[in-house]
């Protein structure tokens, strides 16, 4: 196979692999030294932002950021009781058919054994490679490996930890970030200032030292762990659209350094198997953007069908541990499952981790439900494709930022998939003992019903209506399938 180039021409004949379509479900180790704390996403932003929630705990807890920074939070990371192979276990056994890890986040702190920055895992806090870790025990299940980066909006996001507080006993004293022995850390970011510091903007920097930094860096990840997915927290690098004409115009020189890493990613893969089996995931809408890999869009997803495949990136509480934050519950992440892949999507979901490495008892649980629906109807996720249309009935889900609201459906809902002649409709609000009324097959004659887990169930079409009747005890606790030939 031909190599790609770093070029948008080059990178537009890509096409998704088979196995990420027919994948359906990831599990995602959004994990680090920010679970420390136990107090949820960007702590290691926030502490450093007088007046946050973050910011009082720390203080209180930890002491006064000009004293106690995040490199030392970084240090009391250990991840003692992290036993990848187990986890990944539960998680096959739970539906999962890929893995990504996170390599880095805005923080800096990179989760493998790293020559190009000191602040790794492996020679701070758990003294561990933690994606070399994590690859080994994918192995085992045959899982594909991603990486996730959040390196690329790193610059500008911690230009914080270079203020000080404006009042109380420590006003004017500055943060550890100001301190030159860890600049290479903190970053040298003094140019995007330290007001305003509730607004992060920009997202990326147009610091051109940082950017070739950033390729660096992934291009090291890209080399040392040929991942199968691999996923930027943002936009391209470095366009963000929305700040200048030069990227509303796909300025090639605005992308260079993301196109490198892309091209890169797609070569080393065909160098390992003699075909292109990477993904690549990120955020701008655009086709003329996404379409050198996959679109993702995170906590939320599209109204209908796509004819190219896509990705979603949720979560089960918040992105890192917190003890204040709930979880969802099972049946809303396997009816949200169902939605995204009844429109040509991928779901990856976050299940959270402790400092430790081990999961809760609730996490336990969600990967338990999660395993009992999949025995039943994962025939209906994996290796299916979009149907002629994805629904019936008048609920959809609600697309509104990052909102997740659990969705209210009706015996009325229906979502489809179909594979190998068999059409697959998703009872969303249904009960047992009911008579289904499905509208979508008029034109398509019927042979045969089966209820997933139960077997062949009493039909009837009339007037082009297809009439279903189910038994009182349906086999699974949410979103049952009907499988129509």
């Amino acid at each position: 196979m031909k190599n790609f180039e770093p070029t948008f021409e080059s990178l537009y004949q890509y096409s998704a692999p088979e196995w990420f379509r027919d994948a359906k479900f990831g599990i995602w180790s959004h994990w680090g030294p920010q679970s420390v704390p136990m107090f949820g996403d960007w702590y290691a932003r926030n502490m450093y932002i007088q007046g946050t929630q973050q910011y009082e705990y720390h203080v209180r807890h930890y002491g006064h950021p000009s004293k106690f920074g995040y490199k030392d939070i970084c240090a009391l990371w250990k991840a003692e009781n992290f036993d990848p192979e187990s986890l990944i276990e539960k998680y096959y056994k739970a539906g999962a058919r890929y893995l990504m890890t996170q390599g880095t986040h805005h923080d800096h702190f990179f989760n493998y054994n790293s020559a190009v920055n000191r602040m790794n895992s492996v020679k701070v806090g758990p003294h561990k490679d933690i994606l070399a870790l994590w690859k080994a025990a994918a192995k085992k299940y045959d899982l594909p490996f991603g990486i996730s980066e959040h390196l690329g909006a790193s610059f500008s996001w911690w230009r914080v930890n270079k203020g000080c507080d404006k009042t109380g006993p420590y006003a004017g004293v500055p943060y550890d970030g100001n301190d030159p022995a860890w600049q290479d850390f903190y970053h040298a970011n003094q140019e995007h200032g330290t007001e305003n510091p509730g607004e992060c903007s920009p997202w990326y920097t147009s610091n051109k030292a940082f950017q070739e930094y950033w390729l660096r860096c992934v291009t090291e990840m890209i080399d040392l762990f040929k991942p199968d997915l691999f996923y930027t927290d943002g936009v391209l690098p470095f366009g963000d659209h929305w700040l200048g004409e030069d990227q509303k115009n796909k300025n090639p020189e605005v992308y260079s350094p993301g196109l490198q890493a892309v091209a890169r990613l797609y070569n080393t893969s065909i160098a390992e198997y003699g075909e292109n089996r990477a993904v690549y995931l990120q955020k701008d809408r655009r086709p003329e953007i996404y379409s050198v890999g996959v679109l993702d869009i995170e906590k939320s997803q599209l109204p209908g069908i796509m004819p190219q495949p896509w990705h979603t990136d949720t979560c089960i509480g918040n992105w890192f541990y917190d003890v204040h934050h709930p979880y969802k519950q099972p049946d809303q992440i396997i009816e949200m499952l169902v939605d995204i892949i009844s429109k040509n999507g991928v779901m990856l979901l976050n299940i959270l981790q402790r400092p430790d490495g081990t999961i809760d008892e609730d996490a336990g649980f969600i990967l338990k439900k999660l395993g009992e629906w999949f025995a039943v109807c994962g025939e209906a996720v994996y290796g299916t494709r979009p149907w002629r249309v994805f629904s019936e009935g008048d609920t959809f889900v609600k697309i509104e930022g990052f909102r997740e609201d659990k969705t209210e459906w009706n015996r009325n809902d229906f979502r489809f998939v179909q594979k190998d002649g068999a059409v697959y409709a998703f009872l969303m609000g249904a009960a047992g003992g009911e008579t289904m009324t499905l509208r979508s097959f008029a034109e398509q004659e019927v042979r045969s019903v089966e209820l997933l887990g139960y077997g062949p169930v009493p039909f009837k079409k009339e007037w082009g209506v297809l009439l279903v009747s189910l038994p009182e005890k349906l086999p699974v606790f949410c979103a049952n399938v009907l499988k129509i030939r």
